[in-house]
């Protein structure tokens, strides 16, 4: 064994890749999924899976501190209540996806999703509130070098997780039911993998959100973290539709997914790579650019433009794993710096991510149902402008307003 292997292999960093993977596939692949699932199975209306998925946004405007301080009220028992969080999102994913609804489908999503978004945050706000504390143990650049193995991890379980359903759908009837056992199976994985892991004795005591709020750096990269995650929820809640209904293109979801996401879990470590030998504030620009880049051109596209699409996606997705690395990365350094326990600023840092998606989904969808847009390709002209402008033009001026902002902002430039 070389001496890195044996060091990769002592630091379990394959074990936080392992519990990236997990989370991943129980956030965004669910916005991409969970709606049109709904939609086509039960015939929700997307006005009202919009109206839901915002309404638990803002449950998450009181929940995500809050569950960030339950996670510092149990931060010496973590490894119970990490192992209870995960019986929650497994329970829930499977009653979400294989479970025939025994009530209204509407309610049974707003239940469902209530326990996987609960569970979702609490466990995101310790894995990264341990991660700042494995990246202090670390030799070096700790943080950048956990966020490499960590949002890889993740980028390859959203991977997973988009086209999971789509590929299921050649070999079974209910593709989604065995999305969701596959998801229970990889639950149980990742919960043997940390269980090591989970150790915050050594651990600053809570400083309270006060300490993050009150922190100039650490409010403006929250705030850079709410106007470029946006654009990832934009395109991600209208991916399906744009792929379906203005390129004309059903059937190619998975593969043009597969493509976006794996170029984004390939680029993710190139990134990291790059953050330290130039800085991550540098490195961050220049991919935040190259994402504009590539989702204007997707403004030109009509129907059978797929080849074109896909170059974007693997654009666009390359530019995404920067996002995913270095952002993170930032933070948790400040963290580090400012409060160590780090749990209420993962707790601030899981509500602003989150926001974003549910924002769009409340904006976005009930827009779409107002033009006339139905899923399909039988669509108005106007619905399908409206459709390509939402999800490239949209992205691209929330861009901008990050990167202004990021390049108003001064910083270490070290990572």
């Amino acid at each position: 064994m070389t001496a890195l292997a044996a060091r990769i292999t002592a630091e379990r960093l394959p074990a936080y890749a392992l519990f990236a993977a997990l989370l991943a596939a129980a956030g965004l692949p669910i916005y991409i999924h969970a709606p049109k699932f709904y939609v086509d199975e039960y015939g929700v209306s997307l006005a009202a899976l919009g109206a839901v998925l915002f309404g638990l946004r803002l449950l998450d405007v009181v929940q995500d501190p809050l569950l960030g301080r339950l996670s510092e009220r149990f931060r010496h028992r973590r490894s119970l209540a990490v192992g209870i969080g995960l019986i929650v999102i497994a329970l829930a994913m499977l009653g979400l996806f294989a479970v025939e609804p025994p009530i209204s489908p509407l309610i049974w999503f707003i239940l469902m999703l209530t326990c996987v978004f609960s569970a979702f945050s609490f466990l995101t706000i310790n894995f990264y509130a341990q991660g700042v504390l494995k990246a202090d143990q670390m030799p070096g650049n700790g943080h950048l070098r956990l966020a490499r193995w960590r949002e890889t991890g993740a980028l390859l379980g959203v991977c997973m997780a988009a086209i999971a359903p789509v590929a299921l759908g050649v070999a079974m009837d209910r593709p989604f039911a065995g999305f969701a056992v596959g998801f229970a199976i990889v639950a149980l994985m990742a919960l043997l993998a940390m269980r090591e892991e989970w150790n915050a004795a050594h651990a600053a005591p809570s400083q309270g959100f006060g300490v993050v709020i009150r922190d100039a750096l650490a409010r403006r990269l929250l705030l850079i973290a709410l106007l470029n995650a946006a654009p990832v929820a934009v395109s991600s809640t209208l991916f399906l539709f744009f792929v379906e209904s203005r390129l004309l293109a059903p059937g190619m979801e998975g593969p043009l997914l597969l493509v976006f996401f794996l170029s984004a879990a390939l680029a993710a470590p190139l990134w990291g790579k790059l953050a330290e030998t130039h800085g991550a504030r540098r490195v961050l620009l220049f991919a935040m650019v190259l994402a504009i880049v590539a989702f204007g051109f997707a403004l030109t596209l009509g129907a059978g433009d797929v080849a074109a699409f896909a170059v974007i996606c693997l654009v666009s997705g390359a530019a995404l794993g920067a996002d995913l690395t270095l952002l993170p990365a930032m933070f948790a350094t400040r963290m580090a710096e400012i409060a160590p326990s780090a749990s209420e600023g993962f707790g601030l840092w899981s509500f602003v991510s989150k926001f974003t998606l549910a924002f769009a989904a409340a904006v976005l969808l009930p827009l779409l149902d107002a033009s006339g847009f139905r899923a399909g390709p039988e669509n108005p002209e106007e619905a399908l402008t409206l459709l390509t402008w939402l999800y490239a033009g949209v992205p691209c001026v929330l861009k901008v307003l990050a990167i202004i902002l990021l390049a108003r902002t001064k910083m270490k430039e070290n990572g």
